[in-house]
C-alpha cells in the first residue's frame, strides 16, 4: 500500500515536471513567434550607414535568432533616365504612396509595375525600360513601408492591394483603357488581391512567383533560415494576423486568382528557394481565365527574370502582350 502511494507520488512529480517543461517550451515558442511576426512586418526608416560587426557571443546570437530579423526601408536613390513625373497618392488612412509615371510616345497602353518585399520601384526599372521600348506608359509605386512611401507596417499584400487600386485608378482617370498589371512576388500577390477586393478589370495580368498562401510564404522563410517549416509557418501566420489585424489564414493568392477574368501570364523560376513549384501549380490551377499561360525559367530563382534570362523573358512577354485578347 505504502509502496504504491510512493510510486504514485513519483509518477505525479514526473508528470508535472514533463508538463511544466512542455508549457515552458510552448510559451517560449509563442513569444519567439510573436517577436518574429512583429519584426517580419515592421520596416524601420533607414538602414544605418555602417553596421557594427556581428557579435560572436553565444547569448547575443541566440537572442538574434529568437527575436527575428530587422528590416529597413530601402530609399529611392536612382531616377529613371527618361522623362517622368513624380507623384504621391494617399491611402484611405492617409499613408502617402510615392511613385513615378513614365509616359511613352504614341503609347499603346499603360503598365502598372509592383515590386516585391523589402524592395522599391527602382528594382523594377529594367522591366519598366523594356515596356517603354515597346511603347507602353509605365507607372510604378512604392508599397507602404517601402521606398519613399509612408508607413512602417507591411502586410505581405493584404493591405497593399489598396496601393494597386490607387495606381489603377490614377491611370484610368487619365482615360487609359489598355491597362496591364505586372507584379513580382509580394507585388504579384497584391495585384491578384486587388482584383479580388476591388473588382479591377485590367486588360492583362503578369504574375511573377507569387506565394500560394501566407503560410506557404512563412514556411519558405523557415526553410531558408534552417528552421522546421512547422510549427513556424502556422505560428507566424497566427501572430501576424493578431498583431496586424487580419486573418492570415485567409490570405491566399490561389483563392484570389479565381476571380481573374483577363489573360494571365504566370512566371516561375525553377531555382526559387522561397516559392515551391507546387505553389505555382496550385495558383495556376485556380486561375479561372480561359487564357492563361505558365512559363518556367530554368536558370532563375526568386529574382527579376529580365536580368537573368532576358531573351526568353522578352519573347514570352511580347508574345503574351500581342497574341492574347481581353
Amino acid at each position: 500500500m505504502i509502496k504504491g502511494i510512493i510510486k504514485n507520488k513519483r509518477a505525479r512529480k514526473v508528470f508535472y515536471w514533463v508538463l511544466g517543461v512542455f508549457l515552458f517550451q510552448f510559451l517560449l515558442i509563442n513569444i519567439s513567434s510573436a517577436l518574429y511576426a512583429y519584426r517580419l512586418t515592421y520596416f524601420y526608416d533607414a538602414s544605418p550607414a555602417s553596421k557594427p560587426p556581428a557579435s560572436k557571443n553565444l547569448f547575443t546570437k541566440t537572442w538574434h535568432m529568437f527575436r527575428g530579423p530587422t528590416f529597413f526601408k530601402q530609399q529611392v536613390k536612382v531616377e529613371p533616365d527618361c522623362l517622368y513625373q513624380s507623384l504621391t497618392l494617399f491611402t484611405h488612412d492617409s499613408i502617402p504612396i510615392s511613385g513615378w509615371y513614365i509616359p511613352a510616345d504614341s503609347s499603346v497602353g499603360t503598365v502598372l509595375i509592383f515590386h516585391g518585399l523589402a524592395e522599391n520601384r527602382v528594382a523594377m526599372l529594367d522591366i519598366a525600360n523594356a515596356f517603354q521600348k515597346w511603347k507602353y506608359n509605365v507607372m510604378m509605386v512604392d508599397f507602404r513601408a517601402h521606398g519613399n512611401s509612408g508607413g512602417h507596417v507591411c502586410t505581405y499584400g493584404v493591405k497593399e492591394s489598396e496601393e494597386v487600386k490607387l495606381a489603377y485608378e490614377y491611370v484610368s482617370g487619365k482615360g487609359e483603357k489598355n491597362i496591364i498589371m505586372y507584379g513580382l512576388s509580394m507585388g504579384a500577390v497584391a495585384a491578384a488581391k486587388s482584383i479580388y477586393d476591388y473588382g479591377l478589370a485590367p486588360s492583362k495580368l503578369i504574375l511573377d512567383f507569387p506565394f500560394a498562401s501566407l503560410r506557404d510564404h512563412f514556411q519558405g522563410r523557415a526553410r531558408i533560415l534552417g528552421f522546421p517549416s512547422e510549427p513556424f509557418g502556422t505560428l507566424e501566420v497566427f501572430w501576424t494576423g493578431v498583431e496586424r489585424g487580419f486573418n492570415g489564414f485567409r490570405h491566399s493568392t490561389a483563392r484570389y486568382v479565381e476571380k481573374i477574368k483577363c489573360p494571365v501570364l504566370l512566371e516561375y523560376g525553377l531555382k526559387d528557394p522561397l516559392v515551391l513549384r507546387n505553389e505555382t501549380n496550385e495558383i495556376y490551377d485556380h486561375i479561372k481565365s480561359a487564357q492563361k499561360k505558365l512559363v518556367e525559367y530554368e536558370d532563375a530563382g526568386h529574382s527579376v527574370f529580365v536580368n537573368v534570362e532576358f531573351m526568353i523573358w522578352s519573347s514570352e512577354v511580347l508574345d503574351f502582350l500581342t497574341t492574347t485578347q481581353k
